[in-house]
């Protein structure tokens, strides 16, 4: 075998030039993909850390039955009261798992600044587990801090936080006091001052001017309740999110409790249009790479042939088999598609490189504060790409090489 290869390498040399813009051809398909492999793994990450982490919607979440879907109407009617929260603790309390359980109550009501008022969407909720929550962010998303002002606190049950684009439009400043007023669950009106100690960035632009982070009991006591709509839980990681939901079903059911336990996927359909927008992108960036390693190894094998047809002959006449020659030809484009894989593996390592020395930033989606920018090594794309790339290179030179083997042996020395 080693042989072989040493002929095939040979024979490589004999025309370096085509050789070379072959396999750099190569090497720049599977630069690309590797590339957009390694960006695209880069936002997955970070959307799912800004969901989970940053914006506190941890791994799992609990409702009771129907709330996703009549609860829209009439959320006062599914809340979790105080008896269901203590056994769903208790059940959480068993699994080491669980780095947090988080209540918290969804409001909506009035933001008046005393002349005028608006319609504000809040979340209560604790603000120390929500700083746990936090503080469990990895990579590029730990080092952001999404508002401006003081952190909400458990003891300062009045001090809300306010979109940018809702305290722009009411003229809040930092310290001011607001009128925040909703019906209870009750049916009457309450109100209740708040003082605004922070302005965030809302993670979706519809909301900017609406969007209200709350104390839970600031939440609770607007509403004049002690029930909550959900229970956040944060996991140690990301692989213990839908065996924990199993398992938490059924040990909550058989605690005679009516639940719905969604992933935070489920939750985030965002993320998942994302994910499969860049999918396509991905499929029709390897169908492009596809095309370019085909062609040219084809076109390369094709002039080799051509170029190489008395030699053909000579070996067929010397007692070659046609599966030798095959083979041979077999060998050069597996070495073509082999090398191209390496220098294309050196290029993906200087993008990343590059990318890594130059520290670019940009604003990516849901979020409005500028990031690093980077790019993932991932090295089961690596090992995919290459070992696809000196497949499809085999699968090129089959073609050429097997009307290679075919001719006839005379027709062959008498080529000129």
């Amino acid at each position: 075998m080693m042989t072989w290869i040493k002929l095939a390498i040979r024979n490589l040399f004999r025309n370096g030039r085509r050789s070379f813009f072959t396999i750099l051809a190569i090497s720049l398909g599977f630069a690309a993909v590797n590339a957009l492999g390694g960006f695209t793994a880069y936002i997955f990450t970070n959307l799912k850390n800004a969901y989970i982490y940053n914006q506190a919607n941890g791994h799992l979440c609990i409702f009771k039955q129907g709330f996703l879907h009549e609860g829209k109407l009439n959320p006062t009617q599914y809340l979790l009261d105080e008896a269901d929260v203590s056994v769903i603790r208790a059940v959480l309390h068993g699994h080491p798992e669980v780095v947090v359980a988080s209540p918290q109550l969804h409001i909506s009501g009035l933001l008046s600044n005393g002349q005028v008022s608006t319609i504000f969407i809040a979340a209560g909720r604790v603000p120390s587990e929500v700083r746990t929550i936090n503080s469990a962010a990895m990579g590029g998303m730990a080092k952001i801090k999404l508002f401006t002002g003081k952190q909400l606190e458990d003891n300062l049950a009045f001090g809300v936080g306010l979109s940018k684009g809702l305290a722009e439009q009411l003229k809040f400043e930092l310290g001011a006091t607001a009128v925040a007023m909703a019906p209870t669950v009750s049916g009457q009106i309450n109100a209740l001052d708040a003082e605004v100690l922070q302005v965030f960035d809302s993670p979706v632009e519809a909301l900017e001017d609406k969007l209200m982070l709350v104390p839970l009991k600031f939440a609770q006591s607007l509403y004049d309740t002690t029930g909550i709509d959900r229970l956040i839980v944060l996991v140690q990681n990301d692989a213990q999110t839908e065996p924990m939901r199993a398992l938490l079903a059924q040990e909550l059911a058989e605690h005679g409790l009516k639940l719905d336990i969604k992933t935070w996927n489920e939750l985030s359909p965002f993320y998942t249009k994302v994910k499969q927008m860049f999918d396509v992108i991905f499929m029709f960036t390897f169908l492009i790479v596809f095309t370019i390693v085909v062609m040219s190894v084809i076109n390369t094998v094709g002039m080799a042939i051509m170029e190489r047809t008395r030699e053909i002959g000579t070996l067929r006449a010397l007692g070659l088999k046609r599966r030798g020659i095959i083979g041979l030809f077999a060998i050069e484009s597996m070495l073509l598609g082999f090398f191209g894989s390496l220098l294309g593996v050196m290029l993906t390592l200087s993008v990343w490189w590059g990318i890594k020395v130059m520290e670019p930033t940009w604003i990516p989606p849901q979020i409005t504060s500028r990031i690093p920018l980077e790019i993932y090594l991932v090295p089961y794309y690596m090992l995919y790409s290459t070992l696809l790339l000196v497949a499809l290179s085999l699968i090129a030179a089959c073609l050429p090489a097997r009307k290679a083997a075919r001719m006839e042996i005379v027709s062959a020395l008498g080529h000129v």
